[in-house]
């Protein structure tokens, strides 16, 4: 039978005992994480979001609240008074090692069934269980430690931030649709019959709005929604890190955003981020890591061998070289042992990104041996290898194709291949890098028009603003993100602040004006009226809660994720509504017959 508080009042968290309580009369309220009875003595660990702390009862210390004690189970809830003691043999493996409760009063305050999970830290448990019993899985010591940094992480953001002047500011979550990016999840309006109001993606325009307002450093954690495939680190709804300065270029928020991650890492792991975080132009990222969001805590760099096997008589390059493709490579380091086997296998993984096949060279003690020896000759052969700053035990892998192909099949192979060799195991470096000069657009073939590499509002760089008009595609933006170990920690840009050269984007989008208006009318209207020059960026608050916290599933650093097909196993959510809701909102369901 649960029993009330009555008034009892807990005086101490359980993994907060420390040598000033020893002697104090306290009362602490948890659950239970196991009970051993050994027959005169009665032993529960205790468990709250503090830690743990051993309770012991006993005949002689007080007989109703040994025999009560007898009754409890795992996961009963209950609130235990007593004398906190040295205990005679400590657990050093334990915060609270050194002490325990003696119980003298115990409160039942509810009972539990036996829980479908164990709650206990690394726990090996399908991701589904967990799911559906989140509220027991959250319970686990290290789940709760990662919401205890999630919450630190925020509140040093925020000190951070209010310290530089900024402000936090409220947008809607209700607002319009305006569809240039990932689908929004719509929300039926009942008081306008056939009208929507978009989620938002995120809260672009009203943070652009704010600068046209003056508000001048705008800030906010908020949350966001977007409507497509999930991967294993997406989800339907997510957070960010949102914040908008005016009078401003690209280096101020950069520097003053490397001020933000150096707090942050410094207060939460006590680790030093160097500053200035390096600048890498686009370009450079995709030529050397076929990437824009490069790992750079290993080498694997991609090198052009075009100019060395142009006039080499081999079909794959020369095919390669006549659709004004490229040859270039990959050197693992100390790699040449790496059986066929493994060889053969990468040649398949470069498949999956179009490649054709991959050529390899291994520079071994006893020789040279590659498939392509003999179309490249011996001489060929030490230029590739000296170009490649190969040495003895280095092995060499080459893709020829289309740049496109090239660099993506190179850049993920480089990332293949460090997996399996383990070369990441048992880093703990955190290496951040700038992304710089980005595409301002890029043609999408299937819409037949440009589509915004970041999105519509972004600044192109000064000089290639007249490209506009002749070649778009070679337009760079004022954007820039944030990476870190190969992952995008963030990103933003300088906006377009002009309502000509904002028409202007909107017409190299395929927008007419008119279109460009209907959808982004009250964007232009302020414009009219003095915006400053303003640029900003946002941090994906999860995605940095998982680098604090060494996890690389997004599910554990938010409380009530969504699985991979955006559903909620324990709410059962989305699901049916009442006829009588649809109704109310003109809405009725189509089902194929």
């Amino acid at each position: 039978m649960a029993e009330a508080l009555n008034g009892l009042k807990r005086s101490i968290l359980c993994g907060n005992v420390t040598e000033e309580n020893l002697n104090e009369t306290i009362t602490v309220m948890g659950w239970v994480q196991r009970k051993r009875n050994l027959g005169g003595l009665i032993f529960v660990d205790l468990r709250d979001r503090a830690g743990i702390l051993q309770v012991v009862f006993g005949e002689e210390i007080n007989k109703a609240a040994f025999e009560k004690a007898d009754g409890v189970r795992s996961e009963y809830c209950i609130a235990v008074t007593g004398v906190l003691a040295r205990r005679e043999a400590p657990n050093p493996n334990m915060k609270t090692g050194e002490f325990e409760l003696r119980g003298e009063e115990i409160k039942i305050l509810s009972e539990s069934e036996t829980p479908p999970i164990y709650i206990k830290e690394d726990l090996d448990a399908a991701e589904t269980i967990r799911m559906k019993y989140r509220y027991l899985d959250l319970r686990r010591p290290d789940m709760q430690n990662i919401f205890m940094v999630r919450h630190k992480c925020a509140k040093v953001i925020r000190d951070y931030l209010d310290e530089n002047g900024f402000l936090e500011v409220e947008t809607p979550m209700l607002t319009k649709s305006t569809p240039e990016g990932a689908r929004d999840y719509l929300v039926p309006s009942r008081n306008y019959p056939g009208m929507f109001y978009a989620l938002p993606q995120s809260p672009q325009l009203f943070k652009q709005l704010l600068m046209v307002s003056g508000f001048d450093r705008y800030f906010q954690i908020v949350k966001c929604f977007r409507d497509e495939d999930l991967r294993a680190n997406r989800q339907p709804e997510f957070t960010q890190v949102d914040l908008e300065m005016s009078f401003v270029e690209a280096e101020d928020v950069m520097t003053l955003n490397e001020g933000l991650i150096k707090r942050v890492f410094k207060e939460l792991l006590n680790y030093d981020v160097p500053t200035p975080i390096r600048r890498m132009p686009y370009k450079e990222a995709m030529e050397k890591y076929g990437s824009d969001k490069p790992d750079l805590r290993f080498g694997y760099e991609i090198v052009d061998l075009t100019e060395i096997v142009k006039d080499v008589e081999f079909t794959v390059f020369k095919d390669a070289l006549a659709k004004n493709g490229s040859v270039r490579a990959i050197k693992i380091d100390n790699g040449a042992t790496m059986g066929r086997k493994d060889i053969d296998r990468f040649g398949e993984f470069v498949k999956t990104y179009k490649a054709k096949g991959l050529a390899w060279i291994a520079y071994k003690e006893d020789g040279i041996k590659s498939p392509i020896s003999k179309f490249l000759g011996d001489d060929k052969t030490m230029e590739v290898i000296n170009a490649m700053n190969a040495k003895v035990g280095d092995l060499i892998f080459i893709v020829a194709d289309v740049n496109k192909v090239v660099l993506s099949a190179l850049g993920a192979l480089r990332l293949e291949v460090a997996k399996k060799l383990e070369i990441l195991k048992d880093n703990k470096e955190f290496n951040f890098v700038w992304i710089t000069e980005f595409p301002l657009v890029s043609y999408d073939e299937e819409e037949n028009r440009y589509v915004a590499e970041h999105h519509p509002f972004t600044m192109p760089m000064d000089e290639d603003i007249p490209l506009l008009d002749t070649d778009p595609s070679k337009v760079r933006a004022k954007a820039y993100d944030i990476v870190l170990n190969g992952e995008e920690l963030g990103g933003g840009s300088i906006r377009i602040h002009d309502t000509k050269l904002q028409e202007k984007m909107f017409k190299v989008l395929g927008f007419t004006q008119e279109s460009a208006w209907e959808r982004f009318g009250f964007l232009l209207e302020a414009f009219k009226f003095g915006p400053p020059p303003h640029g900003g960026l946002a941090f994906g608050f999860d995605r940095m809660v998982m680098f604090l916290t060494n996890r690389d599933n997004i599910k554990d650093v938010i409380a009530f994720p969504k699985n991979q097909n955006a559903f909620d196993p324990m709410t059962e959510a989305p699901n049916v509504v009442d006829e009588k809701q649809l109704k109310e909102l003109n809405i009725g369901i189509q089902t194929d017959k």
